[in-house]
C-alpha cells in the first residue's frame, strides 16, 4: 500500500510541474505580446463590407496587426478594435480606409501616410487611441467594386452572343455524347482490349529476354556469338592457305620468268649452260693451233 501511495504522490507532483510549465510559458507569451503589441479603435461612418475578426491591418501596405473584434455602434456606425505593434507610425492624420485581397477577398484595414511630427492618435473615453474612417477612400473602395462589376457586366453583354454559341455547343457536344454512348463504351473495350494484349506481348518479351522459360533470347544471342567465333578461326586459316597458295604462285611465275624451257620440257639442275655463254667460251686448244695475229704495220721478227 505504501509503494502504491508513494507512485500516486510522484505521478501527481509530475503533473503538476508540467502544468506550472505550461502555464509559465503561456504566461510570458501573453505578456511579451501584450507588451509588442497595443489596442487602437477604427471608427468607420458607414458600411465595413468584408471586414471580420482576424482581418489584416496593414501599415502602407505592411502588415502591423489584426482585427480583434468588430461591433455596431449604432446603425450607420461600425467600429472595430485591433492590436496593432507599439513601434508603428500611426499619427493623427493617419488616413484609414479598406483595401481588398482581390474581388472577394476578406477586407483589411488599411493605415497610409502621415506626418512624422504630427500629433499622436487621439485617445477616446476609455483610453483607447481611436481614428476614423476617411469617407472619400471608403466612397473610393465602393466606387471601385461598381466599377468593376460594371465592368464584368459590360464584357457579358459585348460578348453575350459569343457566351450563347458556346453554351450551345456545349450542349450539342454533350447531346452527342450521350448518342454515342454505346460507340463510345466499345471504343473503351477495344482499348481495354488492347491494352491487354500489349501487356501479354511485354510478358512474352520479358519471357525470351530471360523471364521463367529460361532466356530464349540469351540462348539466341550466345548462339550467335559461337558462331561468329568459329567463323572468325576459320576465316583465318583460310587467309593463311590463301596467303600460301599465293605465295606458291608468285614462285611459280618467278621461275618461270628465268627459265621458261625448263618449267614447259622440265630438266634437271646440270643443264647446259645459255648459247651466250657457250658461244663467248673458246675451245679447248685453240690458243695453240692458232697463233696471234700481229697487228698491222708492225714487222715479224
Amino acid at each position: 500500500m505504501e509503494t502504491r501511495a508513494n507512485y500516486v504522490l510522484i505521478g501527481a507532483f509530475t503533473l503538476a510541474v508540467i502544468a506550472a510549465a505550461f502555464g509559465f510559458v503561456l504566461w510570458f507569451q501573453s505578456l511579451h505580446t501584450t507588451k509588442l503589441r497595443s489596442p487602437i479603435r477604427i471608427v468607420f461612418e458607414g458600411p465595413a463590407s468584408g471586414l471580420r475578426n482576424g482581418g489584416s491591418v496593414n501599415f502602407n501596405g505592411i502588415r502591423i496587426g489584426e482585427v480583434v473584434s468588430v461591433k455596431l455602434d449604432n446603425p450607420r456606425r461600425v467600429v472595430a478594435l485591433a492590436m496593432v505593434e507599439n513601434n508603428a507610425p500611426i499619427r493623427k492624420d493617419t488616413l484609414v480606409g479598406l483595401e481588398f485581397q482581390g474581388l472577394t477577398g476578406v477586407a483589411a484595414i488599411s493605415l497610409k501616410g502621415g506626418e512624422e511630427n504630427a500629433a499622436a492618435v487621439p485617445l477616446d473615453d476609455d483610453g483607447v487611441p481611436m481614428l476614423t474612417a476617411d469617407p472619400s477612400a471608403l466612397q473610393d473602395v465602393t466606387e471601385s467594386i461598381r466599377a468593376t462589376l460594371q465592368n464584368v457586366n459590360r464584357i457579358v453583354a459585348d460578348n453575350q452572343e459569343s457566351v450563347k454559341n458556346s453554351l450551345r455547343n456545349l450542349e450539342t457536344f454533350t447531346a452527342a455524347l450521350a448518342r454515342n454512348s454505346e460507340k463510345i463504351d466499345n471504343v473503351l473495350l477495344r482499348v481495354d482490349g488492347v491494352m491487354g494484349k500489349a501487356d501479354s506481348l511485354m510478358l512474352g518479351l520479358n519471357t525470351i529476354a530471360g523471364g521463367a522459360a529460361g532466356g530464349e533470347l540469351n540462348l539466341m544471342v550466345k548462339s550467335i556469338r559461337e558462331l561468329a567465333e568459329d567463323f572468325d578461326k576459320r576465316s583465318g586459316a583460310l587467309m593463311a592457305d590463301g596467303r600460301r597458295t599465293l605465295a606458291d604462285i608468285s614462285r611459280a611465275v618467278n621461275n618461270f620468268d628465268r627459265n621458261p624451257s625448263r618449267v614447259i620440257f622440265g630438266g634437271s639442275n646440270n643443264a647446259a649452260p645459255p648459247p651466250e655463254a657457250t658461244a663467248s667460251t673458246p675451245p679447248r686448244g685453240a690458243n695453240a693451233a692458232v697463233p696471234p695475229r700481229a697487228p698491222s704495220g708492225q714487222k715479224k721478227q
